[in-house]
């Protein structure tokens, strides 16, 4: 776990504009993505996650006689993602071409209401502190974090990252990226794609964080200048389960992929400098064709 010590929390969020994502967005063919603080470009049409449907308005109470009705099935335990309130959050666009279609590295955050996680923990002999996970040989660390921008707590147990939320609060994506290149980010929430609220995949177009610097996802994005703030709450409360379903709720992902070029990145230079010249066993014979 990486100690809570981050930089400042800036909203710079930068997002990857695709017309027609099954023509365009093969490897080596992607248009213009978005950045905050510059002047807006040309007009692009963007998929934004729509609203989730209102839910439905109570009826009437009438008495009638007949057998009591059968008792509502439980909801499902647990904490998920809710639709939240607008909250601004600009973006414009600026070009990104990816080294390849598979991600450089991806990272998985589940999350629960905090008693179950300090529960998870204490049966691993482990205890809650600030959770950040590292990906790339710690090239990039990914966290949830509150408000005020402290990372949340959770544990690693059983080989997933399990973070401790609390019902009703507001939290946010965080990627720090420590290394000299950019990357391009794809997060999902419940299994939707954080920027249009569909099914999430690698296909789809994403954030850019820059070289040195923290990328902040608030929510949904339902414009080019707002999104819908994540916050924990209910199952049956969540923008999945009031969508497509509660199928993946409690899980956050995020897949970085590499920008077109040589990523020199701490773990890959950690690689060169450790390169061995003589790492075989005495040679017999002449060098075979590959």
């Amino acid at each position: 776990m990486r100690p809570s010590r981050r930089p400042a929390v800036r909203p710079t969020l930068l997002l990857v504009v695709c017309s027609s994502l099954a023509a365009a967005c093969g490897a080596g063919k992607y248009p213009a993505v978005a950045t905050s603080g510059a002047p807006p470009g040309p007009s692009t049409s963007v998929a934004m996650a729509p609203a989730p449907p209102p839910p439905p308005l109570a009826e009437a109470n009438v008495a009638v006689p007949g057998p009591a009705p059968a008792a509502p099935p439980d909801e499902r335990p647990g904490l998920a993602t809710t639709w939240g309130e607008a909250t601004w959050s600009p973006i414009t666009t600026t070009p990104f071409v990816r080294a390849g279609a598979a991600p450089w590295a991806t990272a998985v955050l589940h999350y629960n209401d905090r008693d179950g996680v300090a529960a998870h923990a204490a049966y691993v002999g482990a205890s809650l502190a600030p959770l950040a996970v590292d990906v790339g040989a710690g090239d990039v660390a990914v966290s949830l974090i509150d408000d005020g921008g402290a990372i949340l707590p959770g544990v690693v147990a059983g080989g997933r990252n399990l973070v401790a939320a609390l019902d009703g609060a507001r939290y946010r994506i965080a990627i720090a990226n420590h290394t000299r290149a950019r990357f391009e980010v794809v997060a999902s929430v419940d299994g939707l794609d954080v920027i249009d609220g569909k099914p999430a995949g690698f296909d789809r177009r994403g954030y850019v964080v820059e070289a040195g610097a923290e990328l902040i996802i608030d929510g949904f994005r339902q414009s080019e200048s707002e999104v819908a703030a994540f916050r924990f709450g209910k199952v049956a409360s969540s923008y999945a389960a009031r969508t497509t379903g509660d199928a993946n709720v409690g899980v956050v992902g995020v897949a970085l992929f590499a920008e077109r070029g040589a990523v020199w990145t701490p773990a890959e230079l950690e690689r060169r400098d450790r390169a061995d010249p003589f790492p075989g066993e005495p040679g017999r014979g002449f060098a075979a064709s590959p």
